[in-house]
């Protein structure tokens, strides 16, 4: 389906270049392994060899309630979205901790927090409506919602790209919205809910039963519809999941690069590259957490994650602690010595 235009693919002309610098830096080849291939995906991105460090990364939060919270699937109320929103906004989250040792800046977007006002006009500027549906039981969207949630996460990475954002990170908040994540990397992949189901913030096992159950009835409403994310993302979706699409797309139409964080952006990254193939290529996946649907997307998007340290919270947080791995893979091949300019011979 044509619904972003072409999406084009980083420079093989500077990926050829940061090899070929790779190939004579002051190290044994491939001695440095992940981080050069890192090195030479940053050079593609940028279309320059050696690519310049991130000046202006940017984290933006995607924060939505789900209606299947009702049907016991969270160890949390959804209440807690709304209060997590004003620990963004104080600085107390772990992402605003994380995102000052990574040299990146927060912001956070209200796409469908159960509130009847945002924290804030900046922070609801984009807002879809109040809670996405009960996939358990109906839509999460209508079909004006989700082209309106996919156009808001499209005009969020526009303003980051077009304020200077060099590099973006999408993180999620919303109590129960793995459900929706694991239900739509289900329904990408033909995977069972048996086979993606997680624990999210930690629920016990009738907790899992029933966030199964959940996942199965909502599943069976988008049988044949495997082949149109925007037909999953408003059925089994949400309007936070539905703008993280737009969002991961519009970066790669925008040729900015981006850290991939947990299950919940890594679905809505799956559905933007059906929406826009080849924007996986403008990604990496910053890290892999427990929830089994996470693996299954990075595996269906062909990513491997650049840290796997049991982390479950989203947030970007996952991203975040990858951030200075890539930074270092920048800084690396930008700043080494070569053997002709360290006067080694054999290089």
């Amino acid at each position: 389906m044509s619904y972003f235009p072409e999406i084009a693919t980083p420079d093989p002309d500077a990926a050829a270049a940061a090899r070929a610098r790779q190939a004579q830096l002051t190290k044994p080849a491939g001695a440095l392994g992940r981080l050069e291939d890192l090195s030479v995906w940053v050079s593609s991105c940028q279309g320059t060899c050696p690519p310049r460090q991130f000046e202006r990364a940017r984290v933006v939060v995607f924060a939505g309630d789900h209606g299947v919270t009702a049907a016991g699937v969270s160890a949390y109320p959804a209440e807690v979205t709304a209060a997590m929103m004003a620990n963004f906004a104080a600085g107390g989250a772990a992402v605003n901790v994380l995102a000052s040792l990574a040299d990146a800046g927060v912001r956070v977007v209200d796409i469908a927090v159960d509130t009847e006002e945002p924290l804030s006009p900046d922070i609801g500027a984009h807002k879809v409506r109040r809670s996405s549906g009960n996939i358990a039981v109906e839509d999460a969207l209508g079909p004006d919602e989700v082209v309106a949630a996919v156009e808001a996460g499209r005009r969020i990475a526009d303003e980051e790209v077009d304020a200077g954002a060099d590099l973006l990170i999408a993180g999620d908040m919303g109590i129960g919205n793995t459900t929706p994540a694991t239900t739509l990397v289900a329904a990408l992949t033909g995977a069972e809910p048996v086979a993606v189901v997680g624990r999210g913030t930690g629920i016990d096992d009738e907790g899992w039963k029933r966030k199964t159950a959940a996942i199965r009835d909502a599943l069976y409403r988008t049988k044949r519809l495997s082949a149109d994310p925007i037909a999953l993302l408003r059925i089994c979706g949400g309007a936070d999941l539905a703008a993280m699409t737009g969002f991961c797309a519009q970066a790669a139409l925008r040729r900015t690069p981006v850290l991939l964080d947990g299950v919940v952006v890594t679905a809505a990254a799956l559905a933007a590259e059906r929406l826009a193939p080849g924007a996986r290529l403008w990604w990496q996946a910053g890290h892999r957490s427990t929830e089994p649907a996470h693996g299954m997307a990075l595996t269906e998007l062909g990513l491997t994650p650049i840290i796997d340290l049991g982390m479950r919270l989203g947030e970007g947080s996952g991203a975040l602690v990858a951030l200075p791995v890539l930074r270092a893979a920048v800084a690396t091949l930008t700043s080494m010595a070569t053997f002709e300019e360290a006067g080694i011979s054999g290089g």
